[in-house]
């Protein structure tokens, strides 16, 4: 099979690759066409995710397909934009319709579930390596940004963290647990949910904003250098979630959740008082800290001890001694 053919059968047949109000001109020639509307900027990310760095050899191509698109639409939701399309570069070692066509379904599939239409891509052979490029909209004036938290503001997370570190062990076969402590991690880590509509809603009320991919602290870090400020986290206040706990025990939940990366939720500063109102409509919003005087990220303790961890999170280029 070809290039033109496997993007033909595979991709562009595909019901995410259908045509929409918001995309002009999709699969088939040089470039896609995008309707952006008035008043609007045009939200791009790129994700990359390289197999035996960011996956495993043996990892399931439908959830495959899934996470892929997944992890680039997440950065759409920290900027509080409204998914348009994405694009896919594809490198593959071969060709494959045991591999291909359930790589296809899973990405449709998460497609559908952020509203998001594959508008081109490409196509090599190498290895197996997947790039995604997701294009959004956002009014202007009120894309969501790491720069604009303030001191006495909140530091607010969106949902529970650690989920998708605590199954990393799993998902390399290096730990085993009963199914259904098994089962909500595994869930999380290849198929997670951008916070999209989480995004949108924080609109015009967060200050400042992220998705946490390399870790809890590592990420706040980029909120806390962007914005000039610094962010307390009490250790006490972090959501984790029951099966986490305990397959890992609080302790290890705490370092899963701080430094272990890939939950895809929202970390943002937020004014007090917009809380309520936010809690109110039904986003699991949790309060994790404070924007404070200063520079830097602080780990407290219940008694407000600095125990702030030397590792952060994922750093793909880190430097050795």
């Amino acid at each position: 099979m070809g290039e033109f053919e496997l993007i033909r059968h595979y991709f562009a047949a595909a019901p995410c690759a259908q045509p929409s109000d918001s995309v002009a001109l999709g699969i088939g020639d040089d470039c896609a066409l995008l309707a952006v509307p008035a008043g609007e900027h045009l939200a791009i990310s790129t994700d990359t995710l390289v197999n035996g760095v960011h996956f495993p050899d043996a990892a399931d191509p439908f959830l495959l397909g899934q996470r892929a698109l997944a992890v680039a639409a997440s950065d759409l939701a920290a900027m509080g934009a409204t998914p348009i399309g994405f694009t896919l570069a594809l490198t593959l070692p071969q060709v494959s319709e045991d591999w291909l066509k359930p790589f296809a379904e899973g990405l449709n599939r998460m497609a559908g579930h952020c509203q998001m239409r594959l508008i081109g891509g490409d196509t090599t052979r190498g290895p197996l390596c997947l790039t995604v490029t997701v294009f959004g909209s956002v009014p202007a004036g009120q894309a969501l940004t790491r720069s604009g938290a303030k001191p006495g503001e909140l530091l607010c997370v969106g949902g529970e963290l650690g989920n998708a570190a605590g199954a990393l062990p799993l998902v390399l076969g290096e730990r085993f647990t009963d199914a259904g402590t098994a089962a909500p991690l595994l869930a999380h880590y290849w198929s997670p949910s951008p916070q999209l509509p989480l995004g949108i809603a924080l609109r015009g009320k967060a200050t400042a904003a992220m998705d946490i991919s390399d870790g809890l602290l590592a990420d706040c870090g980029h909120i806390a250098l962007a914005s000039g400020v610094a962010l307390e986290i009490d250790q006490a206040a972090l959501p984790l979630s029951a099966p986490l706990q305990a397959f890992l025990g609080r302790d290890g939940a705490c370092t899963a959740a701080l430094t272990g990366g890939d939950d895809y939720v929202l970390v943002f500063s937020l004014p007090a008082e917009h809380l309520d109102a936010l809690q109110g409509t039904g986003w699991p919003i949790s309060v994790i800290g404070r924007v404070v005087e200063g520079q830097g990220v602080t780990l407290r303790d219940g008694q407000g001890q600095d125990i702030t961890p030397n590792i952060r999170g994922y750093q793909h280029f880190r430097e050795t001694p």
